[in-house]
């Protein structure tokens, strides 16, 4: 059992580590909640949200074939996604950051690992993420232009 009152070490709170493990964590958090969050927003179907895309493609080759100018779409608020979007990557690099501060101040190795671990995995998942819809739109893509006689045909 560790005596407090004769406690010489320094506070976990005052270690690069400790914050590398918590910053760590909480870019691990907010790669979760960038891939949830907008999932939980109201959306119309999917066969609503095809449908809007088929008919501006429509609507587009129409403008184009009778070589009109387009409209300009209206300005949409930023939603508070994009942003933790770009937190996330950006609080695993100060994880790693902090992970190799605790290294060099010879610190406990295990605070670094571990913060260089959650630090990693938060930049890794999110770039996962962007594959994965990047792969995703692209398949959503084929199949539209693939059924582009169809929405002609009406």
């Amino acid at each position: 059992m560790v005596d407090i009152a004769n406690f010489t070490g320094r506070a976990p709170i005052r270690k690069a580590g400790f914050w590398s493990v918590l910053i760590g964590a909480v870019a691990l958090v907010l790669v979760f909640m960038h891939i949830v969050g907008p999932t939980l927003e109201p959306k119309p179907s999917v066969a609503t949200q095809i449908g809007e895309i088929a008919g501006e493609i429509k609507r587009s080759a129409w403008q184009a074939l009778l070589d009109k100018a387009s409209p300009k779409p209206a300005a949409q608020p930023v939603p508070v996604w994009n942003y933790v979007a770009i937190a996330a990557p950006v609080l695993g690099i100060a994880a790693l950051v902090l992970s190799l501060i605790s290294v060099l101040m010879r610190e406990n190795w295990r605070y670094a690992a571990y913060g260089a671990g959650l630090g990693i995995a938060a930049i890794v998942f999110q770039f996962v993420w962007w594959i994965l819809l990047l792969v995703l739109g692209v398949f959503l893509l084929v199949a539209i232009i693939e059924n582009i006689g169809d929405i002609f045909s009406v």
